[in-house]
């Protein structure tokens, strides 16, 4: 185990938290028109920000495609340095380059979002790369990782705390920006 964790606390493999890659697959010519349609370049890196949300019937892509429900976490295994990680907030489908990961019960999504966007995870990621073109992240990688669990209580007050320390760095970057403006 990497350190000592606080009581109630457990060390735990990504594998057994969630079900990885866990929704299905669907051919293009089972996708609805008006279905969401997430490709990676949709979500802006490190941000995690969705910058476009496009449906189906826009880009009319023939390849296969995942698909996701709302609350489901979507990982960006192809350049997993760029730090794509979003909490899907309606159903749709996706690249096979981002991974619907399903968390099971007592396993908070937004929790689990922080936890494949830190530091220690990052690096993990980094070692276990493969392929030189297009980096990429393997599924026994991602569901072989260790994260620190908290119970189900204190994962929603870590969150509410990034929250609020997101809102002051979003104030903050407005403010840098205001500022630069003037100059």
């Amino acid at each position: 185990m990497p350190y000592k964790l606080p009581k109630g606390w457990e060390w735990v493999r990504l594998g057994e938290i969630t079900n990885y890659n866990g929704r299905k697959n669907l051919r293009s010519d089972e996708i609805p028109p008006n279905a969401w349609l997430l490709d990676l370049e949709d979500i802006e890196k490190d941000t995690s920000r969705v910058i476009k949300r496009a449906k189906y019937s826009e880009r009319q892509s023939k390849s296969t495609k995942s698909t996701f429900n709302k609350g489901d976490i979507l990982y960006g295994k192809l350049r997993p340095y760029l730090n794509k990680v979003i909490v899907a907030d309606n159903g749709g489908v996706c690249t096979t380059e981002i991974v619907p990961i399903v968390p099971y019960i007592g396993v908070d999504s937004e929790f689990l979002k922080w936890l494949l966007k830190c530091p220690s995870f990052l690096a993990y990621v980094n070692s276990l790369m493969y392929g030189v073109k297009m980096p990429r992240l393997g599924s026994d990688g991602a569901i072989m990782s260790i994260h620190p669990l908290p119970p189900f209580s204190e994962q929603h007050r870590i969150i509410t705390k990034i929250d609020q320390l997101m809102m002051h760095c979003d104030e903050l970057e407005k403010l840098r920006s205001e500022r630069e403006q003037r100059q």
